[in-house]
């Protein structure tokens, strides 16, 4: 069996791309390797936002004083989650207006405020996966499709076409194809798997307002 040539190797085939072609695959890495960098760091700040989300409803749940729980929270809350800022907000606020007829819907919104926050903190960089998953094959649709153009338009200059003759220019531009579903699909399975992750994780936050809520509720009354 012959060898094979070494210019129709995957390198040798993106040096020998056209300049707008190897500009289009240049921006597919860069959006690959922004995509892969988001979904580590996406993933290590969820992991530890589902540990510390355990960890607070262990102890809030645990029967101990919600007065001793507050202080231990203000303390280190640089250090704590986002559902233990959660608990400091509603817990502040129940506070500054403990004794008013308002001093429980207070909380309630100061809860949902830092929710909110806590939230779009969660969400950061999912747009740019969102975006690079969906718009990386049609940049590399973009580089295929130029690449062929350019192709058969040196076919013009040929007295004889033939495969040998097309066939580098279609495998180069396939290559820009194949880099923007290289960097779309693990953009949309981590935007996919992480979404649901949060929803999850937003989903134990509501539930702990809600419960948090009635315990203020029946302290009020009391």
């Amino acid at each position: 069996m012959q060898a094979a040539d070494p210019d129709m190797s995957v390198i040798g085939l993106i040096m020998m791309a056209t300049l707008p072609v190897q500009i289009i695959m240049l921006m597919l890495v860069a959006i690959s390797v922004v995509s892969w960098t988001f979904i580590f760091s996406k993933r290590a700040a969820l992991k530890k936002a589902r540990a510390q989300t355990q960890d607070f409803e262990d102890d809030f749940w645990s029967g101990g004083d919600l007065a001793s729980l507050h202080q231990s929270v203000t303390k280190r809350r640089a250090e704590q989650g986002a559902l233990a800022r959660i608990f400091d907000a509603g817990m502040n606020e129940f506070i500054k207006a403990h004794g008013t007829a308002n001093s429980v819907d207070r909380s309630r919104r100061a809860m949902r405020a830092a929710f909110q926050r806590e939230l779009d903190d969660m969400e950061t960089n999912l747009g740019f996966l969102a975006s690079a998953g969906s718009v990386s094959p049609y940049i590399g649709l973009l580089g295929t499709v130029w690449g062929i153009m350019h192709a058969f338009i040196g076919l013009a200059t040929v007295e004889s076409a033939t495969l040998a003759a097309v066939a580098p220019g279609i495998a180069e531009a396939l290559i820009a194809t194949a880099m923007g579903l290289f960097a779309a699909i693990p953009a949309v399975v981590a935007y996919n798997y992480y979404s649901t992750d949060i929803d999850r994780l937003a989903t134990r936050f509501e539930t702990f307002v809600d419960e948090f809520i009635n315990i203020l509720q029946r302290q009020s009354n009391s």
